[in-house]
């Protein structure tokens, strides 16, 4: 056994001891999930946050999961994150939404945040006392355009302020902590930007958009003027263009599409009632729009399978700098999100027209409405045709593979 498969596996074995003094990992996802279930429909119809799934997390401790084991957390992987998100998307896809952008910004801190006084004492209060960590990222015009900033840091001895028109804050009035994006300086161009990690009393929100929105309601991802005013150790030392490339991209896309999966698989779920009761009153024959549920469970399967290799290809990588700034895996890891959004829409789509009439129906128990609203807002958020135009020129340059396991 190598070095680094020494430290793996001491990490494992300290994630695996730590987990016995309580519930595995698939069983606080389950309670969270129960919860969050409970009160999807609520939670759609009222578009507020998802409270009782978040205090059933934080109990559960979920919250803290990919925290190292040596600052109180569990140490999990992506594989355990991945599978959280899916599981909490097949309850409630706003709680599941949440909870993947939450991850993601708990990756940037666990990732580049060791050595760093403020991102340890970030990284305890995440597992300790739970705080879920909110993103911004869309700013003013710029369309989700996440590499280039208008807003800068002004410097001032060892304090930094920054004021934001932050057009899209998801559960920002809800979070413990914020994780935002700037231009390094004033005199920074736009792409020459740094990553902030920010506890709630280095920042103040002023409502400026509300959040009426035909699905992820429960996001409540409502536009504020972000004004910060903290200590300057907030500041990632890395530039954020090697953040966003190792981190950002690649937990953002994993765990969105593993949500989205999970809406697709609740939707095939309730089809799959439909069939089952319409075949059983039919004496065993199939319902015209069977057809549909087998290219729903088909689609569903190419979706699973096309995350699952996406998460192998980043566990592989994880570590290996060279890798993950390869052209193929970013370009995989990139279209991903495109791929899965898609994907997952045609699945719930298959599923609604499976159920017919029953699914279209908004007070039945196969009913549709609230998956399809949701998975809809898959292929615009980041706008799938921003990032086929920004993919051109990086895809034009990426071999053909000569073979099937090239």
């Amino acid at each position: 056994m190598n070095v680094r498969e020494a430290v793996l596996q001491s990490i494992d074995d300290a994630q695996a001891s730590f987990l016995e003094q309580g519930p595995s990992l698939v069983e606080r996802a389950a309670k969270t999930a129960a919860a969050a279930a409970a009160d999807a429909e609520g939670v759609d119809r009222d578009a507020r946050f998802p409270y009782k799934a978040f205090e059933i997390a934080r109990e559960q401790k979920l919250l803290g999961v990919m925290i190292p084991v040596e600052y109180g957390g569990f140490g999990a992987s992506i594989y355990d994150v991945t599978d959280i998100c899916y599981t909490l998307g097949r309850a409630c896809a706003s709680t599941a939404m949440i909870y993947a952008m939450h991850q993601t910004k708990v990756a940037c801190v666990v990732r580049h945040g060791h050595g760093i006084p403020w991102m340890e004492t970030m990284m305890r209060r995440v597992a300790r006392d739970q705080w879920l960590l909110a993103s911004s990222t869309t700013e003013g015009q710029n369309g989700g355009n996440i590499r280039a900033s208008a807003a800068a840091v002004d410097h001032a001895g060892d304090t930094v302020s920054l004021v934001r028109d932050a057009t899209v804050i998801s559960y920002g009035a809800e979070a413990d902590g914020l994780v935002t994006i700037a231009r390094r300086a004033t005199e920074a161009a736009a792409s020459d930007q740094v990553l902030l990690a920010l506890a709630k009393d280095d920042y103040s929100l002023k409502r400026t958009l509300g959040w009426e929105t035909l699905g992820m309601r429960g996001t409540c991802s409502t536009g504020f003027e972000l004004k910060v005013d903290c200590p300057s150790d907030r500041v990632f030392p890395e530039s954020y263009d090697k953040i966003h490339a190792q981190t950002m991209t690649p937990f953002a896309h994993l765990c969105w599409s593993s949500a989205w999966a999970g809406i697709a698989a609740a939707a095939v779920t309730r089809a799959q009632a439909f069939v089952r009761k319409a075949a059983r009153g039919a004496g065993g024959q199939m319902p015209p729009a069977a057809a549909h549920f087998t290219a729903a469970k088909m689609s569903l399967a190419k979706l699973r399978a096309l995350i699952a290799s996406n998460v192998d290809a980043f566990a592989r990588a994880e570590h290996d700098e060279r890798a993950l700034s390869s052209l193929d895996f970013q370009s995989s890891i990139t279209l991903l999100k495109v791929q899965a959004s898609e994907l997952a829409v045609e699945t719930v789509m298959h599923a609604m027209r499976t159920t017919g009439l029953s699914g279209y129906r908004n007070d039945g128990e196969f009913t549709m409405g609230r998956h399809l609203r949701d998975v809809l807002s898959s292929p615009i958020m980041i706008n799938n045709d921003r990032i086929l135009a920004n993919a051109a020129t990086s895809t034009l340059m990426s071999g053909v593979p000569a073979s099937l396991r090239d």
